[in-house]
């Protein structure tokens, strides 16, 4: 029994003399050739294809201006949260397609995929997106009915007779 912890304890004072690591590792931006950066954003069904690019803040939606595609406006601010925290409104022209789901869907999918496309661009801006949680993508979907029951869970009405 002695000799495990003397083992142990030789083992541990080899771990002694690794240290630790001086430097970290350093993303660099990726970005293509005509100058963007590109990422994927998901939310329940939505699948939405981002593109940024340095430019006024312009922001366009399946080939529509973010006011008309997404009329309210709690979507509208959903949609430009990743750049208002990082005070990139005006610095970043944003293209992206969104397909499936319903618009809250969509504008979840679109946030997503813009903060990533953002830290692809600026890999810096990750210590400012990531504390708002706007990098992880939500993984709530909607559940799948099932056999003998009305919905997901809601059962039929029960009658005795």
């Amino acid at each position: 029994m002695t000799d495990a912890i003397q083992e142990t304890a030789e083992g541990f004072d080899a771990l002694k003399g690794l240290g630790t690591v001086a430097e970290a590792v350093i993303a660099e931006p990726k970005i293509d050739a005509l100058g963007r950066s590109y990422s994927t954003g998901k939310r329940k069904n939505a699948i939405a294809r981002v593109w940024v690019k340095r430019g006024t803040g312009k922001i366009t939606v399946n080939g529509k201006e973010l006011n008309a595609y997404f009329a309210r406006p709690v979507l509208q601010m959903m949609v430009a949260q990743p750049l208002t925290v990082s005070d990139r409104t005006t610095q970043y022209d944003v293209v992206c397609t969104v397909t499936g789901s319903g618009l809250s869907g969509q504008a979840g999918a679109i946030r997503h995929g813009l903060s990533h496309a953002l830290t692809h661009y600026e890999p810096e801006l990750r210590k400012v997106l990531k504390p708002h949680g706007f990098l992880t993508r939500d993984s709530r979907v909607v559940e799948r009915k099932k056999y003998g029951r009305a919905k997901a869970r809601r059962s039929f009405q029960f009658s005795k007779r």
